[in-house]
């Protein structure tokens, strides 16, 4: 037999969850069920449990790593010179048999590995032809308020089928949404998969989406900021009436408490953060022209002088 490690295909620094997880994907892949009357399959199969079955267990892996024993179990006597029991096994191993482990050895063994992934295998078990369907991955691109506000959308498939799924209220960008037994069917009568839908948000004209928050920026007259106003501004529950102080700047911001996105674990709701931007006329006004003059002169201030350096 070959050395186990180059079979499963793993570092000798390799964990124990490693070999679990390494021979879980090749058992999976390799099982005669799955190649029937295939013997190049059938012996990568015998292969690949066998030398999961010697690294899975601590002590038979330590025995190999340390020249006591060859890759099919049977000691290696003319190189090693440690203490053996009556049995003949060197320090108190157990070689051959490949019999399972209870929870105090250690070992996973072949069958605990092959009853979860297709419901019995070896040792005598009934072989089981059940298995679980493949996942799906799907991609759905919903508006933002949709996002935001939740609701039912349907997702039409390759294969012509439709699925209706919902979306929870402040679902994010590229969060995913598992569809139970909407996957690939089982094979024997194992389980469907489930369908993975990842969801894209598209992007919103005025909306902008920070954590729980959204951004939002409004613009307002210069009567409306210098006088102070009241003003309407959207959100994603409707228009709301919002005060604009005297003397209001392009930049500041003012916050719409609860009016954002839903916070996982229904613990409530973030913000709407709206930033205002005063913004003169499209077309040119000249009676403003001359009162910007007029004012000007006698009102000289620097908004800039923050910027010098040095």
């Amino acid at each position: 037999m070959r050395d186990p490690y180059q079979v499963l295909g793993i570092p000798k620094s390799a964990s124990a969850a490693e070999i679990k997880r390494v021979f879980r994907k090749l058992a999976k892949q390799f099982h005669p069920d799955k190649h029937p009357g295939d013997t190049k399959v059938i012996e990568k199969f015998k292969e690949i449990s066998a030398a999961n079955e010697l690294l899975s267990d601590a002590e038979k892996r330590a025995a190999y790593d340390q020249g006591a024993i060859n890759a099919d179990g049977s000691p290696r006597a003319p190189q090693f010179h440690g203490r053996q029991q009556a049995g003949g096994a060197p320090f108190g191993f157990e070689f051959g048999g490949g019999g399972r482990r209870g929870a105090s050895g250690g070992n996973a063994g072949v069958e605990d590995i092959l009853s979860e992934l297709f419901g019995g295998f070896g040792g005598g078990a009934k072989r089981s032809n059940r298995e679980r369907g493949a996942d799906v991955n799907h991609t759905l691109t919903v508006s933002f308020l949709d996002a935001a506000n939740g609701g039912k959308h349907r997702l039409n498939l390759a294969d012509g089928r439709t699925l209706e799924d919902a979306i929870p209220a402040g679902v994010r960008e590229g969060q995913q949404i598992r569809l139970r037994g909407q996957g690939e069917p089982g094979a024997g009568g194992g389980p469907a998969g489930d369908a993975l839908i990842e969801i894209k948000i598209a992007v919103h004209p005025w909306f902008k989406a920070e954590g729980s928050d959204i951004h939002l920026t409004v613009p307002v007259t210069l009567t409306e900021a210098v006088l102070g106003a009241k003003i309407e501004v959207p959100t994603i529950d409707g228009p709301v009436t919002m005060n604009i102080r005297k003397g209001a700047n392009s930049g500041d911001k003012l916050r719409l408490k609860g009016k954002g996105l839903a916070k996982a674990r229904n613990t409530g709701r973030g913000d709407q953060i709206i930033t205002l931007q005063v913004r003169l006329p499209e077309t040119h006004d000249e009676e403003l022209q001359r009162f910007a003059e007029k004012w000007g002169k006698n009102h000289a201030y620097n908004p800039r002088s923050g910027l010098k350096t040095g």
